[in-house]
This record gives structure tokens, C-alpha cells and sequence, in this order.
């Protein structure tokens, strides 16, 4: 019994012997552009105030007061200068991609912003900070300056008590963007190899 070979089988021969090689790229170009989506997502999500579509709760009258009376204007979270946002990166090789703040970052004050994402990402706190009496002067103003009545119901023990709420920006970006994942990176190894999607 004879086999009958029929269209060009020498094409055939030169797709398949460079086929290891192209899918291992288009594999690695794929996981790069997806990263780079992440990233943007990330970004937008900080910048729009709603990471993957979950709002921000907005900033305490108490914080758009300190940020002015030190100089900083704006009322959006985690963006007083920028750094965190700026700093969220992209580190890969072949198979695997790093999206995130990396430990090394620093602000433009020499602070961990790993350490800011963290406490952002989760929440901290609560500190029990004891004050001084600069301190109590520039509560004051800041109450004064938010419109901010300040009451005589804290007991007067001399500390302050600090809380800093979470405003996820990492997970809820990641849950919104990973859907759909699997198709996109399945037509781009697609695209990248030259077939048809």
C-alpha cells in the first residue's frame, strides 16, 4: 500500500523544523504584552481612583487638610507625588514576568515604596503615637483648616491614635484583568506564529 503525499511538503518541512524556536518566542512576547497590560491596568486603576473597577473611599477632610498645609495640593489617594504609581514596574525574562513595586524602589524621599504598597494594599495600624505639643499644634491647625470642630470627648490621654485604611490597588486590577486571560494570550502566541484567529 502506497501513501500519496499531496500539497508542499517542503513548506511544511521549513514551518516545522523553526517551530520550537518561533513558540517559545511568541510564548515569551506573549507573556511580556500581557504583563504590560497588567502594568497599564495597575496604573489606570490608581490614576481613575477605581482599580479594577472598586472606587476608592475618598480621603479624610483631615488628610486633603495636611497634605495642603505641607505644601501638596490634589485629593485623589495614593497619588500625592506620584512615586507609588510611577514606581509600579514590569520585570521578566523568557517564562516569567514580575508586575508590582519592587523592593528596591525608593521615593523621591529615599522611602520603601514596597513598604507604602504594602501598608496601601492592606491597611495598617492602629499606632498609638504619643503627642508633643508640636504636635497638638498642628492637630489643631489641621482640624481648624478641614472645618473640623475639635471635641473634648478624647479624654485628653496625649496620644494619637493613627489608622490607615486599605486601598487595595494590586488585587483588585489583577481580578479584573485576568479575566479573559487565557484567550488573549492564546491569539497572541497565535498571531505571533503567523496563524489565522
Amino acid at each position: 500500500m502506497a501513501v500519496l503525499r499531496t500539497g508542499d511538503w517542503a513548506l511544511a518541512r521549513r514551518i516545522l523544523a523553526g517551530g520550537g524556536a518561533r513558540l517559545k518566542g511568541a510564548v515569551s512576547m506573549a507573556l511580556k504584552q500581557e504583563a504590560q497590560g497588567l502594568r497599564k491596568e495597575i496604573v489606570q486603576g490608581i490614576t481613575n481612583q477605581a482599580p479594577g473597577g472598586q472606587a476608592f473611599s475618598p480621603l479624610a477632610p483631615t488628610t486633603i487638610a495636611a497634605r495642603q498645609l505641607k505644601g501638596f495640593g490634589g485629593s485623589k489617594a495614593l497619588i500625592r507625588k506620584g512615586d507609588l504609581r510611577n514606581s509600579i514596574t514590569v520585570v521578566g525574562d523568557e517564562d516569567e514576568v514580575f508586575v508590582g513595586v519592587l523592593r528596591k524602589a525608593r521615593g523621591k524621599g529615599g522611602s520603601s515604596l514596597a513598604n507604602v504598597a504594602e501598608i496601601h494594599e492592606f491597611g495598617a495600624g492602629p499606632f498609638v503615637v504619643p503627642m508633643t505639643p508640636k504636635m497638638r499644634r498642628f492637630l489643631f491647625a489641621l482640624l481648624k483648616k478641614a472645618g473640623v470642630e475639635p471635641s473634648n470627648s478624647g479624654g485628653g490621654k496625649g496620644v494619637v491614635v493613627i489608622q490607615i485604611p486599605a486601598r487595595p490597588f494590586l488585587r483588585p486590577a489583577f481580578e479584573a484583568f485576568k479575566k479573559g486571560v487565557q484567550k488573549r494570550f492564546l491569539q497572541r502566541i497565535a498571531r505571533a506564529i503567523g496563524l489565522r484567529v
